[in-house]
C-alpha cells in the first residue's frame, strides 16, 4: 500500500509539472502571438499570400504582361498608322559625280548643298490581301552655294498608293490566325500558374505542418520519457523491475531528447522554407491551423477531361504548333515558287523657287510597277526547305496527339488520387483517434505495472505513425485537389471556371 502510495504521488506530482509546462506554454503561445513577426496562417491565406507575394506568381505574371504588349502591338499592326519622317538638315561639301549635258559625260564638279525635307504619311495593312495602303505628304528645299546659287522647293501636296505581293506568302493573315490564339493561350497560362504555386504552397504549408506535429510528438514524448524514467527508477528501488529495464527507460529519455533536438531543427527548416516561398521576413514565425475536412467533393473524370480540354493552356498551345508549322509550310511553299509584287500610287507634284508657288498648280504623278521573281537555278534550296517544313508539321501532328494523351492520363490519375486521398483522410483520423486511446491506456496500464517497456514504445510509435500519415493524407489530398484545379482551371468546389482579374494585373 505504501508502495502504490509513492506512485500515485509520483504521478501526481509529474502531472501538476506537467500542466504547469503546458500552461507556461500557452501563456508563452499567447505572448508571442502578439509579437512582431509572428503570424497565423491557415491553407487559404497560405495560397493567397502566395499568388500575391511569391516570385513564381510574379514571373507568371510579368510573363502574362509580355504577352499582353506582344498582343497590343498585333492589335495596333492592324489599325492605321500615323508617321512623321524629317531630316531637318542635311549639308554636303564635297566634289560629286554629276553628269553634263554639253559634253555628255559624268564629271565631278565640287558642290556645297544645304537641304531638308519631311513626310507625314497614314498607313494601314490589310490582313486578307496582305498588302499595304498609304497615303502620304512631302515637302524639300535645297540650297546650292557656289557661282550657280539657287534655292527651290519641291513637293508632293498627296499621293496615295497600294502595293502587294501577288503571288507570295500573306504574313498578316497568319498572324490574325495565331497572336489572338497565342495571347489566350497566355490568359488560361496565367491562371495556371497561380495555380500550380498554389500546388506549391499546400506542399510547404503541410510540410511545416508535419514538422510541427512532430515537433509537438518529439516535446509530448520527452516529457513522457521523463516521467517514466523517474517512476521506473522508482520501481527498480523496489525491485519490480531490472536494471535492464532501467537502462531501456534511460535509453528512452535519450532518445526522446535527440529526437526533439532534430524535430526542432526540422520545425525551423520547414518554416524557412514557406517563409521564403511566400515572400516573407526569413526570422517569420508561422503558426498553422490545419483545415478542415468536413465536405467531400464528387468529381467525375469525364467531367475533368471536359474541362480540361476547353481550359488547358497545353490544348491551345500544341494548335498554336501546329498553325506556326503549316504557317512555315506554306511560306515555304510559295517561296519555291515565282515571286510577284505590284505596286502603285497615284499623286501630285510640283517645284518652285518659292514657298508660295510650290503649291500651285501641281502637276500629275503616277508610278506603277510589277517585280518578278524567278528562281532557275538553286540545287534544291527550296525544295529542301519545304520538304523540312512538311516533315516538321508531321513531327508536330503527331506530338500534339501525344500530348493530348500525356494530359488526359494525368487528369485521369489525379481524379483517382484525389477520390482514392478523401478515403484515406477518413481512416487516418480514424487513426489518430484510436492510437490516443490506445497510447493513454497502455502508458496507465504501464504505470501500474500491467504492460512492458516493449508495449509501451510500440504504442508510441504507431501514435507518431497515424499522426504523420493524417498530415500526410491532408496534404496528398489538397495538392490533388490544386493539381486538378491547374489542369481543368476549374473550380470544382462553387462549380465555375476558374477566372482572375486581368485588368488588376496589368495595372
Amino acid at each position: 500500500m505504501k508502495t502504490l502510495k509513492k506512485y500515485e504521488d509520483l504521478i501526481k506530482k509529474c502531472g501538476f509539472i506537467t500542466f504547469a509546462v503546458l500552461l507556461s506554454g500557452l501563456c508563452g503561445l499567447r505572448i508571442s502571438a502578439q509579437q512582431p513577426g509572428t503570424i497565423t496562417l491557415n491553407l487559404e491565406e497560405t495560397v493567397r499570400l502566395a499568388g500575391d507575394s511569391s516570385l513564381s506568381a510574379f514571373r507568371a505574371k510579368n510573363m502574362y504582361m509580355a504577352n499582353y504588349w506582344e498582343y497590343r502591338s498585333f492589335r495596333a499592326d492592324r489599325l492605321p498608322s500615323l508617321t512623321l519622317g524629317m531630316t531637318p538638315l542635311s549639308y554636303i561639301h564635297s566634289f560629286m559625280n554629276r553628269y553634263d549635258s554639253q559634253q555628255d559625260i559624268d564629271i565631278y564638279r565640287r558642290q556645297q548643298i544645304l537641304s531638308s525635307r519631311g513626310n507625314l504619311s497614314v498607313m494601314q495593312n490589310f490582313d486578307l490581301t496582305g498588302g499595304t495602303f498609304f497615303i502620304y505628304t512631302e515637302l524639300g528645299y535645297i540650297q546650292n552655294f557656289g557661282k550657280n546659287e539657287k534655292s527651290q522647293f519641291n513637293s508632293i501636296p498627296v499621293s496615295i498608293g497600294y502595293k502587294q505581293e501577288l503571288i507570295g506568302y500573306n504574313r498578316f493573315r497568319w498572324e490574325r490566325k495565331i497572336a489572338p490564339l497565342k495571347f489566350e493561350k497566355a490568359q488560361k497560362e496565367l491562371i495556371a500558374q497561380l495555380e500550380e504555386t498554389a500546388e506549391v504552397a499546400a506542399g510547404y504549408f503541410f510540410d511545416l505542418a508535419m514538422a510541427q506535429a512532430e515537433y509537438e510528438l518529439a516535446k509530448e514524448n520527452r516529457s513522457n520519457t521523463e516521467k517514466l524514467y523517474l517512476i521506473g527508477e522508482e520501481k527498480y528501488k523496489i525491485a519490480s523491475i531490472g536494471q535492464a529495464e532501467l537502462f531501456t527507460l534511460k535509453l528512452d529519455r535519450v532518445n526522446a531528447q535527440n529526437s526533439f533536438q532534430n524535430a526542432e531543427i526540422r520545425l525551423k527548416r520547414a518554416m524557412f522554407a514557406l517563409a521564403a516561398y511566400l515572400n516573407l521576413d526569413k526570422n517569420t514565425k508561422i503558426n498553422l491551423q490545419l483545415p478542415d475536412y468536413s465536405k467531400t467533393f464528387v468529381i467525375s473524370t469525364d467531367d475533368a477531361l471536359m474541362h480540361a480540354r476547353r481550359n488547358n493552356p497545353r490544348y491551345l498551345e500544341s494548335k498554336r504548333k501546329l498553325l506556326e508549322s503549316q504557317q512555315q509550310l506554306d511560306k515555304t511553299r510559295k517561296e519555291a515558287l515565282f515571286n510577284a509584287g505590284f505596286s502603285a500610287n497615284i499623286g501630285f507634284n510640283q517645284a518652285a523657287n518659292t514657298f508660295r508657288d510650290v503649291y500651285r498648280n501641281p502637276s500629275q504623278r503616277e508610278f506603277v510597277e510589277l517585280t518578278l521573281s524567278i528562281p532557275l537555278v538553286d540545287w534544291g534550296v527550296r525544295k529542301g526547305r519545304y520538304n523540312m517544313a512538311k516533315s516538321n508539321l508531321n513531327i508536330e501532328q503527331l506530338t500534339a496527339q501525344q500530348d493530348e494523351l500525356r494530359l488526359e492520363e494525368d487528369v485521369i490519375m489525379t481524379v483517382g488520387d484525389f477520390i482514392m486521398q478523401q478515403k484515406m483522410i477518413r481512416s487516418a483520423e480514424e487513426a489518430v483517434e484510436l492510437a490516443k486511446v490506445a497510447y493513454e491506456q497502455t502508458q496507465e496500464r504501464f504505470i501500474i505495472g500491467k504492460a512492458d517497456i516493449s508495449s509501451l514504445t510500440l504504442s508510441t510509435n504507431r501514435r507518431q505513425e497515424a499522426q504523420r500519415n493524417y498530415i500526410a493524407a491532408l496534404k496528398n489530398y489538397w495538392q490533388s485537389y490544386f493539381k486538378l484545379r491547374k489542369l481543368t482551371l476549374f473550380d470544382f468546389e462553387k462549380n465555375r471556371a476558374i477566372e482572375i482579374d486581368f485588368n488588376a494585373i496589368r495595372k
